[in-house]
This record gives C-alpha cells, structure tokens and sequence, in this order.
C-alpha cells in the first residue's frame, strides 16, 4: 500500500487505500486523535499507522464502521498502544470476540480468487475485540471536538455506524453508501438498508462531505440518489415475494445491476420469511 493522509476539512484526513479504494478517516483535535477503520491485514495497518503519524503524534481512538475485513482487520496494530479504546457496534464487538475463525475463513474466500496473496496474509491475521461496544449511539470528545457515533440501523450489515464530525461538516458513512461500485449485498438488510441512509441523511447540509466505505468522497445529493435506488431495490422485493417470482425476475429489474440485484432479492426473501 502506498498511500497518505489528505486533509479534506479542518482537521480531518482522508485515506484512499489503492487495493479495494478502502478510506480510512483521521480526526485530529487538541492533544486527541480519532481513527475510522483500520484496513485488512497487519502489513497495510503498519503502512497506515506511519500515514497517520505523518499527520499526528497525537494518541488515537478506533472505530470500526463494521466487522468486515477490510474495516477492522487492522485494529491488532493499530491498537498496540497500551489504553486504546476501539468502538464498534455490540454485534460487531460479538463477532470479533466470538467468531475470529469464521471471519478469516470467510475473508480468504472472498479475495483468494482475485488476490491470492491478500487471502493468504487475511488467513494469517491475528483479530482484536473493540473495547467498547455502541447499541444506539456514543459522543465522543476528540481533543475538544465532539464526534458522534451513531447506528443509524440494518443496512449493510446489522453492525453498522456512521461517524458525524460536525464541526467540520463531514460524515463518514461506512459500507451503507458506496461510490466505487454497487451496494455490498451478501451480508446485508435490503429492506431496512433505505431507513438506515434516510437517518444518516439526517445529519448531512448541503454542504456535508460525505465519506463512503469505498470510493471517492461524496455529497448529500449522491447519498439521496443511492437512497432512491435502495428504496426501489426495496420496493423490488416486497412485490416480487407478493407475487411468489423467483429471485432472478427480481434481479433483472435490479437498479444496481443482475448480479448485486440477485444477492439482494436473495437477502430481502429471507427478511421476509424470517431466516435473515
């Protein structure tokens, strides 16, 4: 990974990992730092934490917008230092606490067609448990600078948070608003996933710069399309289970495409039949 922080608000930097365009977030304060995610392997956690100290010698906070790899595999790392809280939402904490084995074996999966030698240092990667766990919604003082950590609800997991920087107007939104490619579907709640944006568009202005989990960052404007598009997605679903189609009519009028459609078709029938 080469790749550094640039400053996209007062005091805040962005990071665009190159290999899955990954961002990571660095809220500086007085004395005080903030870290959003930690990337996927213990190798790129090593290359960011050099990135952030290039901004700040400042002791960090962690948080994890979610438990997927690529979001959190690095926490080990980057919480070396003794004392370093890491925040994530409970589900999240309780899957990294309970099922470290099933995450790396479904991270490995995933990648090891396209980047066999990620997969491999996924497999390898030791898991830490976020120290704190957030239900609903935790504000933190940052160096003077009061961030919020919010669950907005189910969407592309049921572990999902946003952090909002107000002061500086900018939200960082995880994997529930993507710009480098279509929604991530396989884990997700499509019938709740439009809420979930609707309560985050909540916090935006007309001015707010909006980081997604992957991708370049992005405005309000952008997010309320996404949500349109997740609505129909929704709305998709609900009228082809009435109906009894099968998944794959679904998927064709997909707004995102056969394949994410189809995923999420296959995610929205089960919510409805209550195995999701």
């Amino acid at each position: 990974m080469t790749a550094r922080f640039e400053e996209i608000a007062a005091g805040v930097h962005l990071l665009r990992e190159p290999l899955l365009r990954v961002n990571v977030v660095l809220v500086v304060g007085d004395g005080a730092a903030l870290l959003v995610d930690t990337l996927s392997t213990t190798g790129q956690a090593r290359e960011l934490a050099t990135a952030a100290r290039a901004v700040t010698p400042h002791p960090w906070t962690i948080v994890n917008t979610h438990h997927h790899f690529d979001h959190c595999f690095g926490n080990v790392t980057l919480a070396a230092e003794p004392g370093t809280e890491v925040y994530a939402h409970a589900q999240a904490v309780a899957v990294l606490r309970d099922h470290p084995d099933a995450l790396r074996r479904a991270a490995y999966e995933e990648m090891r067609a396209e980047q066999p030698a990620l997969a491999d240092e996924l497999a390898r990667t030791e898991l830490a448990t976020p120290t704190h766990a957030v239900h609903e919604q935790t504000v933190l003082d940052v160096g003077g600078r009061r961030v919020l950590l919010r669950h907005p609800g189910h969407g592309h997991t049921d572990a999902d948070l946003v952090v909002h920087v107000p002061d500086a107007d900018v939200l960082v939104a995880g994997d529930l608003v993507e710009q480098s490619g279509p929604p991530a579907f396989e884990e997700s709640y499509p019938l709740q996933w439009p809420d979930a944006v609707a309560d985050l568009l909540r916090l935006t202005t007309p001015a707010t710069v909006v980081v997604p989990g992957h991708g370049e960052p992005v405005d309000a404007d952008f997010v309320r399309e996404q949500h349109a598009r997740l609505a129909r997605q929704a709305w998709l679903i609900r009228a082809g289970h009435t109906g009894s189609a099968p998944p794959e009519r679904v998927a064709a009028e997909s707004p995102f495409g056969a394949r994410p459609g189809l995923i999420a078709a296959r995610r929205g029938y089960a919510e409805l039949d209550g195995t999701a």
